[in-house]
This record gives structure tokens, C-alpha cells and sequence, in this order.
């Protein structure tokens, strides 16, 4: 089978899936993102969609929607941060974009009155404010090998009773002509089918009737490698070995993405570290340290320096923007 074939039945396989079965978020799981680390993340998100939302004139109503949204923590978060902005939270419709069942239930404790959908495509046409922090990570990917002028495209499947990998043979690939010129005989690219029409179906209600939408993940601006990799409680493992029992992610290719954002804008590939200091974090960190002494405050200046050190998530993650032809870029991004 392909990559792809196997990440989707791993993730998301209703009865032995690993979304499906289980909550991997935080210590007790196998991996923390961004806003588990501190809520000053989810604070700058919502403060940016919300100036987002009074440059172009406060529509109301409008959808706040978050894809892959976790326990549902950020989008707390940002609506928390939000409730100070006069109209914002009385125009807001909060939809989460999530398979599984099991993470819905804990998103419901913290984003009541959530509305859930299973595909982006179900948005309401009217405009749109979105997020997706490691969302594009996740989906399935498929990799290929350059031979000569033709590509090997990476399977899995048994060898013995292991599963292994392999290749397929070369054959010329119409949707990696382009990279020829880019690449050299062995070189491995990664290709996410599912990133061009997600994509496209929010960039076409932004394009429509505004808003902006924020992907934030870790990634390039183009694939090139092999960056296909399994976590298991904090630590990298073999994608093979436990199938359904690992995290599978890969990472994203951000000019396929800004690709796929036409008609609407895309802003520059911008670090998560600089587009956190952009929009306040430090000044955040400094007024929230002022109250805190001792273990407390050392875990905060942790937390700090981990979402924006260019040696930790820093530089490691980037943000792109999406917005309507001749809006304001979100802040902290530029055109």
C-alpha cells in the first residue's frame, strides 16, 4: 500500500485508529503542542484574528473555526483573549473541523456550543477566521524517489511477517515534473494529497467573503527528504513497528501550500518565534510573570522560551497567512 494508505488507517481508522482511540495530547501522552505549553500562545492567536476582524470591518456573522483543534485548548484560549473586543464573541460561530469521537468529547468540555464538522468543505459560505496548529502534519502523505527522469514511489507492505518498506518501479509522474529541475537522482520528495483541496476549500471563502486564516506547523518551504517519522510517549519510533499505537507526521510543504491559496492571498513563510513576538508575547510573559515566584515561574519562563527560542519551537515551526485580495495581512505576517 501506499504511505498515504498507511498513515490513514494508522491515524484514523474508527475502531484501532490512533486518533480514534485515544487522547495523545500533553505529559501523559505522546507528544504537547503549542498551546498545552502556555496559554499565552492561544492568547496571540486570538488577538490576531480579532484585529484581523476589525480591519476588515467586524463582520457579523462570521465563522471561527479551528481544524485539527485537539482537546480543544486553543480555541479556549482564543476565546478568552477575544472576550474584550466589543461584538467579536456575539458575531463568532465556533466550528472545530475533528474525525475523531473521542477527542470531540474533550473538546466539548472546553469549547461549549461548538459546532463540529468532519470536513472543511461543510464551512458556511460567509467569512471565515481560521486556525490550524499542527493540523497539515497529520495528513497522509506519499513519497517518491527520483530515478532518472522517472520517480520510485515509497510502499509499505510484508516481508516475512514484518511490515517493511519498498519501492515501486520508475515511472515518469506528471505532478512532480517540476521538481526535476530542483532535485538529482535519489533525492526523495513528499507529496500530501489531501493539502491542495483542503486548502483550496478555505482560501475560496476567504476570497469570497473575507477573513484570514493562520497554519501554523513545522516544515519547509519545499519537501525535500525524508521527514516521515512515528512519536511514541515523547520519543521517536520506528512508523512501523505499532501500527495505530504511534503519532505519524510529516512535514509540510508550505509552498504546495501557498500554491493552493489562489485566489486568495498567502503571506510570507514567517517563524512562529518571530510572529509570536510580533503580536506581544514578551510583553504578555513579563505581565504574567509579575505574579508568579519560585517552581511556577521558572516553568513560565520555560514555556516562553520554548514557543519562541529559534532553538527550540522557535524556528523549528512556521506560519503562513491566508487573506483576501487587497485586505491587510494578518498581523504579525507580511505580504
Amino acid at each position: 500500500m501506499t504511505l498515504a494508505d498507511y498513515m490513514a488507517a494508522c491515524l484514523l481508522d474508527p475502531a484501532h485508529g490512533y486518533y480514534a482511540t485515544r487522547d495523545p495530547f500533553g505529559a501523559g501522552g505522546d507528544f504537547i503542542t503549542s498551546p498545552e505549553i502556555s496559554q499565552m500562545f492561544g492568547e496571540m492567536i486570538g488577538l490576531c484574528l480579532a484585529q484581523t476582524w476589525l480591519d476588515q470591518g467586524s463582520p457579523a456573522p462570521f465563522t471561527l473555526a479551528e481544524a485539527g483543534p485537539g482537546r480543544g485548548t486553543l480555541m479556549a484560549d482564543i476565546l478568552r483573549a477575544t472576550r474584550g473586543v466589543p461584538g467579536f464573541l456575539d458575531a463568532a460561530q465556533v466550528h472545530l473541523i475533528e474525525a475523531s469521537a473521542t477527542l470531540r468529547a474533550a473538546q466539548a468540555e472546553r469549547v461549549p456550543g461548538a459546532i463540529w464538522l468532519d470536513h472543511v468543505d461543510q464551512l458556511p459560505q460567509q467569512p471565515l477566521l481560521f486556525v490550524a496548529n499542527e493540523f497539515y502534519d497529520a495528513l497522509p502523505i506519499r513519497q517518491f524517489r527520483r530515478d532518472g527522469a522517472g520517480w520510485r514511489e515509497v510502499v509499505v507492505g510484508l516481508q516475512g511477517d514484518q511490515l517493511a518498506f519498498g519501492v515501486t518501479d520508475p515511472a515518469p509522474l506528471a505532478a512532480l515534473a517540476h521538481r526535476i529541475e530542483d532535485t538529482k537522482d535519489g533525492d526523495l520528495v513528499e507529496v500530501c494529497p489531501a493539502l491542495a483541496p483542503i486548502t483550496a476549500a478555505i482560501s475560496a471563502l476567504i476570497a469570497a467573503h473575507g477573513g484570514a486564516a493562520l497554519m501554523i506547523d513545522y516544515g519547509d518551504w519545499t519537501s525535500l527528504g525524508d521527514t516521515f517519522q512515528a512519536v511514541q510517549a515523547h520519543r521517536v519510533t520506528d512508523p512501523l513497528a505499532n501500527p495505530g499505537q504511534a503519532d505519524l507526521t510529516a512535514h509540510v510543504d508550505f509552498a504546495a501550500l501557498a500554491a493552493a491559496a489562489a485566489p486568495a492571498k498567502h503571506t510570507r513563510l514567517t517563524p512562529q518565534g518571530v510572529f509570536l513576538e510580533r503580536l506581544g508575547i514578551t510583553q504578555r510573559a513579563q505581565a504574567l510573570a509579575a505574579g508568579l515566584s519560585g517552581p511556577a515561574l521558572d516553568a513560565h519562563v520555560a514555556a516562553h522560551r520554548r514557543l519562541t527560542h529559534p532553538a527550540d519551537m522557535g524556528d523549528h515551526f512556521k506560519v503562513i497567512g491566508i487573506y483576501p485580495d487587497g485586505a491587510t495581512p494578518p498581523p504579525g505576517l507580511t505580504a
